[in-house]
Formats: C-alpha cells, sequence, structure tokens
C-alpha cells in the first residue's frame, strides 16, 4: 500500500502572534523548528521510506520540509516545490493580528473568513507582485477563499502526486493550515458545511494508506512521544 504524510509547518512567527499572514513570507519560531525535528524523528522511528517531498512556495514550510527530511535521513530524494499548496491568501487581512479583526468585524465573521469553505476575506485593493511568482506568470490573487484554494491545489495532486501513489510510492506534503484542509476535504470527501470543523495543527501529522485504486484503507494521526494515538 502506498502511504502519503501530511503535515503543516511548524510554528511560525505568525502563528505565534495570531497573525494573517497568506503568502506572506515568516520565519518559523524555535518552537517550530522543534517541531519539524520531532515529526522528523517520529517519522524515522516509523521506518518510512518516501520517494519524493512536495511543498509551498512559502519559506516556513520549506524548512519545515528539509528540517523532517533531514531527521528521516532522506535529504537526498526529489523535492518538488509548488505555488498550488501555497497557504490560502488572505487578502486585505494578511498582516492584521486576529484578535483585533474579531473584536472589529465579531467572532462569528472571523469564523467564517477563517473557516468557511466559499467565504470570501476583504480583498487587497491593488494585485501585489513577487519575482516568484512572476516568473511563472502566476498573478498573485487579491483574496482566496478555501473553495478557490481547494481548485488550484487539485490540478496538483491529480498530475503531480496520485499518479506516483497509484506507482506505489510514497509521498510527503509539507504545506499549510488551509492547503491541507482543502486536501483533507478533497480525500474525505467532507461536506461543505462540515469543513469548518476540521483543524490541522502545526506539526501534527496525519499518515493516508492507499489501496492500488488509490481507494483510503487507513487515516493515521500521528503522534509524538506522550500523545494519545488516533486512526480512522
Amino acid at each position: 500500500m502506498a502511504k502519503l504524510v501530511i503535515v503543516r509547518h511548524g510554528q511560525s512567527q505568525a502563528n505565534r502572534d495570531n497573525i494573517f499572514t497568506g503568502w506572506t513570507d515568516v520565519p518559523l519560531t524555535e518552537k517550530g523548528i522543534e517541531q519539524g525535528k520531532m515529526v522528523g524523528e517520529e517519522l524515522a522511528k516509523m521506518g518510512i521510506q518516501f520517494d519524493d517531498a512536495h511543498t509551498s512556495y512559502m519559506s516556513r514550510a520549506i524548512k519545515t520540509m528539509n528540517i523532517i527530511l533531514d531527521r528521516v535521513d532522506q535529504l537526498y530524494i526529489p523535492v518538488h516545490k509548488t505555488w498550488r499548496l501555497n497557504e490560502r491568501h488572505y487578502g486585505a487581512l494578511s498582516g492584521l493580528n486576529k484578535a483585533k479583526v474579531k473584536e472589529e468585524v465579531g467572532a462569528e465573521q472571523l469564523h467564517r473568513w477563517r473557516r468557511g469553505y466559499s467565504e470570501l476575506p476583504p480583498k487587497l485593493k491593488h494585485r501585489q507582485h513577487e519575482r516568484r511568482y512572476d516568473r511563472l506568470g502566476v498573478k498573485m490573487p487579491y483574496s482566496e477563499s478555501l473553495a478557490m484554494t481547494q481548485k488550484r491545489l487539485l490540478p496538483y495532486w491529480q498530475d503531480q502526486i496520485a499518479p506516483r501513489l497509484l506507482d506505489g510510492k510514497n509521498q510527503l506534503i509539507v504545506a499549510h493550515g488551509s492547503s491541507l484542509r482543502a486536501l483533507i476535504k478533497y480525500l474525505d470527501q467532507i461536506p461543505d458545511d462540515q469543513i469548518d470543523k476540521v483543524e490541522v495543527p502545526n506539526g501534527k501529522p496525519i499518515m493516508y494508506e492507499f489501496d492500488p485504486a488509490l481507494n483510503i484503507v487507513k487515516k493515521t494521526f500521528i503522534t509524538m512521544d506522550g500523545e494519545e494515538n488516533g486512526n480512522s
């Protein structure tokens, strides 16, 4: 059976400070670095050999990926970077403190922006530009809903990850809370009105095991030492 392990990057400074980030680059905290090490050490204990690794264009995910691969002694495997695995773009909310936004718009509206499927955060007035995306011909969004994030993620899943799993090759994805929620929604066939209940904590790996037809056989929430394990 082919295995897929998905991991949200370790804690970033924005996570620590309760700030919306989206496509903005922010560094990992010391805790975030340690989370990456712990994930790698746990995967090393499990003896999983990956054939490929996939991550976003954001440094917090790339660095977490490198830490994990170092700890499992698999830095040599191919690493594929794609903007399609980026965090969702939070538009005009980017850079704002979540608690202050909650004070301004209320808990219910904030929850819809953060956890809803089709709710679109306030848009930027002007499109941002960065060389990393301009060189690809990718236009940075003014804002993204989770539905929009899933739409731009799925072609990469279908073209680059699913075929490798069908070939029996184990895959590792290190990405972001929203992009992984979008993938989980697709894999687990979660209804639109239920996805707001799904959380993907920093540095908490999830492993899917697939049969040769890419049906999910088992889903495991991989735990660190001292944590309780959960399977479904």
